[in-house]
């Protein structure tokens, strides 16, 4: 079976954020770099940043700081979004990630269980790190 286009336009889950943290060698964090060095475009909605900002600095020996020049002002999503299109995720909190992606056309990565359960049943690709990178 090929694998199939994702594209280089994603939204980050915030667990990705955190796997790039704690293991600089991880497949999320190769994603971060990519952002970083603008082989990929993360697009974010206010929603994403607040909570993937929450998340991360929740965590001590984690630093928001490395992060935050990701979050360009070019980058920002500002159109509707409805999480509820996504209510089969059982974490509400999930839900503006998948939101997110199906309204800019983005591939989600993802290491979330609740997201990752869903995906054969809707119109957004929704990945793995490791399987996001196979990808390409």
């Amino acid at each position: 079976m090929e694998s199939p286009d994702l594209g280089n336009t994603v939204v980050l889950d915030t667990n990705v954020f955190v796997a790039a943290a704690f293991n600089p060698r991880s497949h999320a964090a190769r994603i971060i770099a990519s952002v970083r060095e603008g082989r990929l475009h993360l697009v974010w909605s206010e929603e994403t940043l607040r909570e993937t900002r929450r998340i991360v600095e929740k965590i001590p020996p984690i630093s928001w700081t490395p992060f935050a020049e990701l979050f360009r002002d070019k980058s920002r999503y500002i159109g509707p979004l409805n999480p509820d299109w996504f209510g089969n995720v059982r974490d509400p909190d999930d839900r503006k990630f998948a939101a997110l992606a199906y309204a800019s056309g983005a591939t989600l990565i993802t290491q979330d269980e609740h997201l990752l359960e869903i995906r054969s049943g809707v119109d957004v690709p929704i990945v793995t790190p490791g399987e996001f990178l196979k990808a390409l």
